[in-house]
């Protein structure tokens, strides 16, 4: 059988762990349950209640707090609810109402639809002039923000990429050509390494007819930057190009279909891994690293510079340089022949700002 002190000792606690005080008990409490403002208006209360010996004045000046503020919380304190510790909510109990009419609502609701991508001015200005009633535009601005008004970015997006990724990729292999300047302009990038680690990526470009080519270095490999290198060539072709080609890569998606799209070019893709698909540029390419990147001696690190020694080998390249394939005339001088209605953005004669 069990003894008395066997029995015993599993309900009375040992002489080693002694009992918490009632203001130990309440500050590991607060630990839990109050946040940390709280539990330090829990430490005034504390200090008052055992060291301080009921003195205000000395606990406020223990912690370095007026007497005003200490009373206010301790009156406050109810011991068994320290939640009253907590900050109370200072918003006021009545606010301000929007005054706005259902048939009001229902109007600003009716045209912003209509007009997703219009601001409350122009909603004001709508709504005043259909509706020959007047009404503030903080009024279209609260109705906007209650009911969520809002374009929906992301399904735009979607919507767009599913048009696109519906579409089926017309190969170059399909296209019919024509021996007219502009009809068909290829483009690709030239990756550069850079001796001190890092790349750069050249895009470059060339009518299949005239030969007329292009080309820009830029520092990353993005869709944006080959959308300004087609904005640039259209600049350059005085906005003549007819159809567009290219190979797969991540750079012609996304900012560059949609420039595309903007300028109603049609894109035609290469077949995968068959450089020759693209077999004018690929020349050019090679033309571009051996007479201007390994012959110039340039330094792809510094982009501004390499693109403005790459435009005077340009200007070279199109005005100066006979072809054999044009029978020894210059891009230029080709299309001077045969588009005698107007002077392209890179010849020396060209005017137009």
């Amino acid at each position: 059988m069990k003894t008395v002190e066997q029995k015993t000792r599993f309900f009375i606690t040992p002489q080693d762990k002694p009992i918490p005080d009632k203001w130990s008990f309440i500050r590991q409490l607060g630990r839990k349950t109050l946040s940390e403002k709280a539990q330090l208006k829990l430490e005034w209360i504390i200090f008052y209640y055992t060291q301080g010996k009921d003195n205000a004045k000395l606990t406020s000046q223990t912690f370095g707090i007026c007497r005003k503020t200490f009373h206010k919380w301790l009156s406050r304190f109810d011991e068994t609810n320290l939640k009253t510790l907590e900050e109370q909510s200072k918003a006021p109990l009545n606010v301000r109402q929007r005054d706005i009419s259902p048939w009001q609502e229902g109007r600003i609701i009716r045209l912003r639809s209509a007009h997703m991508k219009w601001g409350k001015m122009k909603l004001q200005r709508l709504y005043i002039r259909e509706h020959q009633e007047y009404i503030s535009s903080w009024k279209i601005q609260k109705t906007i923000e209650s009911r969520s008004l809002y374009p929906d970015k992301e399904k735009v997006r979607k919507n767009r990429q599913t048009r696109l990724n519906g579409q089926k990729k017309k190969r170059i292999t399909e296209f019919q050509k024509r021996k007219i300047a502009n009809h068909l302009w290829h483009v690709d990038t030239v990756i550069l390494t850079l001796t001190t680690g890092g790349y750069r990526f050249l895009l470059t470009a060339i009518d299949e007819v005239s030969k007329l080519a292009y080309a820009r270095l830029y520092s990353t490999h993005h869709s944006k930057y080959a959308a300004d290198f087609l904005t640039r060539l259209e600049y350059l072709t005085d906005n003549g190009i007819v159809n567009i080609h290219h190979d797969n890569g991540s750079e012609f998606a996304k900012d560059f279909q949609a420039a595309c799209m903007e300028l109603s070019l049609p894109q035609w893709y290469s077949r995968v891994r068959t450089p020759k698909d693209n077999a004018v540029l690929e020349r050019f390419n090679r033309t571009i690293q051996e007479d201007f990147v390994d012959y110039w001696d340039v330094d792809p690190f510094d982009v501004e510079d390499f693109n403005r020694q790459l435009t005077e080998w340009l200007v070279e390249y199109n005005s100066i340089r006979p072809h054999e394939t044009l029978a020894q005339q210059t891009p230029l001088e080709y299309i001077g022949t045969h588009l005698p209605s107007g002077v392209l953005p890179m010849s020396p004669s060209y005017t137009k700002i």
